[in-house]
């Protein structure tokens, strides 16, 4: 029994590859045949000239052709991860401004108006200190005039 599944599976495998190379070479030689690439060529010729007169009739039509809409889409796309780029670069610019209001503007006013403050006590402590009396330049100029 053994021996005659043993034969039935070589010759099933025998027979197997005499019919893929059987094919192989069918296959090859319709490739090679000047009539089948003739064939093929004016299939593709005829494609092509279907394409582009389908492509006048649309552009009559003022219709988008397939090719249109896939550049369109490019460009959406495009003009899509730009934004999202920008509205990401103001997200950060709105979280910076957020965080300066919050520390760093408050403190930095703060810091200036104490020291305008100081500033103004000092001029009127040398005010006050200042004789009453105009300087003698000034004197000058008036008996000159």
């Amino acid at each position: 029994m053994s021996d005659e599944t043993e034969t039935a599976a070589g010759l099933r495998d025998r027979l197997q590859k005499q019919g893929e190379d059987a094919l192989g070479r069918f296959a090859q030689e319709l490739l090679e045949s000047p009539l089948v690439h003739s064939a093929i060529a004016r299939a593709f010729d005829a494609r092509e000239k279907a394409v582009q007169a389908q492509e006048a009739a649309m552009g009559a039509l003022n219709l988008p052709s397939a090719a249109d809409l896939e550049r369109l889409t490019r460009r959406v796309r495009s003009v899509s991860q730009r934004l999202e780029g920008i509205e990401d670069g103001v997200d950060r610019l709105d979280e910076r401004l957020a965080e300066l209001g919050r520390t760093g503007v408050e403190q930095r006013l703060t810091g200036i108006e104490e020291a305008v403050d100081k500033l103004a006590r000092e001029v009127e402590a040398l005010r006050k200190k200042l004789p009453a009396t105009p300087p003698r330049r000034a004197a000058a100029k008036k008996q000159g005039a």
